[in-house]
């Protein structure tokens, strides 16, 4: 009977090995295709994992701007914070701090999510409200928005001046109150 015991043990012995060999391989191809998957995942599918927390952003033109993440849209997001709110544009977007180390993919959003920048910009326009244009250059403009088109928003400014702002130009809206 002894050596059916030695011939398990040694059995069981490889076995062992051959099952380590296998997680071991396993596991290098799992963080292999982890890698290769991750080019997969957009600044907005992070951003969206977000929603609901405080972020840091760096936008180019404006600076930094701080607040909770409340949307994500298809190339913008909206940013409350200190009474104002900021709808970016996420091309203009630099860095972002505190974000979640999740995704959220975009087969995954609500249709509302799915609608882009012009959609945010059309709710501004329906309010009414004054509000500030901070473009890629640096320079930031007082003024109400009126219309928007495909790739461009209708600003007036001033007491009776019209301004076109073509959205490549755009990096951000901010509330003025």
């Amino acid at each position: 009977m002894a050596w059916e015991e030695e011939l398990f043990a040694v059995l069981d012995d490889l076995e062992q090995q051959a099952e380590a060999l296998y997680d071991a391989e396993r596991e290098a191809e799992l963080a292999d295709r982890s890698r290769a998957e991750y080019q997969q995942v957009t600044l907005a599918s992070r951003l969206m994992a977000s929603v609901g927390t405080p972020v840091r952003l760096e936008v180019t033109g404006p600076g930094a701007v701080s607040g909770t993440l409340d949307r994500v849209g298809k190339g913008w997001c909206l940013v409350s914070g200190h009474a104002q709110d900021w709808v970016i544009r996420l091309d203009a977007v630099a860095t972002v701090r505190d974000a979640s180390d999740r995704s959220l993919p975009e087969v995954a959003w609500s249709p509302v999510a799915r609608l882009g920048l012009g959609s945010a910009l059309r709710r501004i326009a329906g309010a009414g409200e004054r509000c500030v244009l901070h473009l890629l250059d640096g320079s930031a403009h007082e003024a109400v928005l009126r219309r928007v088109g495909a790739d461009f928003v209708e600003v007036g400014v001033g007491a009776e001046q019209t301004v076109l702002v073509a959205f490549s130009a755009l990096a951000a809206v901010q509330s003025r109150d």
